[in-house]
């Protein structure tokens, strides 16, 4: 008996024992896992913000070559791009994990960088186009260096051939204003203009560039006193070269005549959807006995941009008289969903009250979009607006689009809109 007593006695402190044992280990698991949630806490990473002030920023064109522009921060949620006479004001700013997050207003490209001492480190994503160019920035004056005083003044009309002397040459006209170092201007092509252009002539060298979220643009050249001789970049995925010469009375074949219907048409045919799903047609009740303008264009491409901020004010101004605007949206974003996001974007932020519909996604083909349109010899530039009589004819055709970097001839493109739109909407 008093062996089992004891030995009774040993089990019961052993049950005991372990109990207390696994007591300890508890506590002690829950002590680190606590300590460990603490000390993840206390390493979090803190995104440092932009400060104000003027930077210059650069774009990696290549292992030798960078495509620079200028933004001022306003605060860590605005800034200003600077493209000679252009302010483009950027609103979208956000800070994630160890990251800022730059969207340019309306087209789909960001800058995305780490901010360190006031300097930015990143890339430039045009996602649909599954296309990065390294991006850099940092807080600096001027948009390019200059090392010399200017040689020549190249002020004046250049008679412009890109990409000479092979398959792919297209002609353009250089408009250029030069004081002291400083030049700006444009070119303009037969379907639209570069859009504004800055930069600098440093001893024989011209160095132009533009950015503006869809387009980043360079121009290299060196100058005689009649003659340039340079290369185009567009971001990292193209570079042409370039030839000029001094001619004052050059001009660009007429817009009005270079895109027509085709033999046995008078008229455009269409059915394409809008936002919600509704099929939208030239012959519905809405565009019954109207002048109809119908716009060619895509919500990605600069001059269609600048455009469609001119048609939103003048159908606001214009559309109880009897106007009617229709955009043909044709776009690269590879679904539907994508494709009318971007379109809502641009409504949204140019303040568009006209239709716009999706006539093709997935492609920005000028061949395949006028197998859309085969009532027209070709769908030659985005955009291409066509004039459409209270009848239902088609009165004019113009292709391109010149723009607020055009100066005077944007001018005149106004002045003769406005003045043939009324003539129609009088008969």
């Amino acid at each position: 008996m008093p062996f089992l007593f004891v030995s009774n006695l040993l089990f019961l402190r052993n049950i005991i024992t372990n109990k207390l044992k696994m007591r300890h280990f508890f506590l002690l698991m829950v002590t680190v896992l606590m300590f460990s949630c603490k000390t993840e806490k206390k390493v979090e990473v803190k995104t440092e913000k932009l400060t104000n002030g003027i930077y210059r920023a650069e774009l990696q064109v290549n292992d030798t070559v960078t495509l620079p522009f200028v933004f001022e921060v306003k605060s860590d949620k605005k800034l200003d791009v600077f493209n000679a006479e252009e302010i483009i004001e950027v609103d979208e700013i956000t800070y994630e994990n160890d990251s800022v997050y730059i969207k340019m207003p309306v087209f789909e490209g960001y800058l995305a960088a780490k901010i360190q001492n006031e300097k930015l480190k990143g890339s430039f994503v045009k996602s649909g186009l599954n296309r990065i160019v390294p991006f850099s920035a940092e807080k600096k004056d001027g948009r390019f260096d200059v090392s010399a005083k200017a040689r020549f003044d190249v002020s004046g009309k250049w008679e412009t051939v890109f990409s000479p002397n092979t398959e792919d040459e297209y002609v353009a006209k250089g408009i250029f204003e030069q004081s002291g170092n400083k030049v700006t201007g444009t070119f303009r092509t037969e379907t639209g203009d570069y859009r504004f252009l800055e930069g600098v002539i440093d001893g024989n060298e011209m160095k132009l560039s533009t950015f503006d979220g869809a387009h980043a643009f360079l121009f290299t050249a060196t100058i005689t006193d009649s003659t340039l001789y340079g290369t185009f970049y567009s971001g990292s995925h193209w570079k042409e070269s370039f030839e000029a010469k001094r001619n004052e009375t050059f001009e660009l074949p007429d817009s009005n005549d270079l895109t027509y219907l085709n033999e046995g048409y008078d008229g455009l045919a269409f059915t394409f959807p809008d936002a919600s799903g509704k099929n939208v047609s030239l012959t519905d009740e809405r565009f019954k006995d109207k002048v109809v303008l119908v716009q060619i264009m895509g919500t990605w491409c600069p001059n269609c941009l600048d455009e469609s901020k001119y048609y939103a004010e003048y159908y606001k101004a214009n559309k109880d008289k009897g106007l009617e605007i229709v955009a043909l949206a044709f776009e690269y974003a590879k679904t539907e969903d994508k494709a009318f996001s971007s379109i809502k974007r641009l409504a949204d932020r140019v303040g568009i009250e006209y239709p716009i519909l999706l006539a093709q996604k997935g492609t920005t083909s000028k061949a395949k979009a006028q197998e859309k349109l085969p009532m027209l010899n070709h769908v030659l530039s985005y955009p291409t607006t066509v004039f459409v009589d209270k009848t239902g004819k088609v009165r004019k055709i113009h292709t391109g689009f010149n723009g607020p970097a055009t100066g005077n001839k944007f001018i005149a493109f106004k002045t003769e809109f406005e003045s043939f739109v009324e003539e129609l909407l009088k008969e």
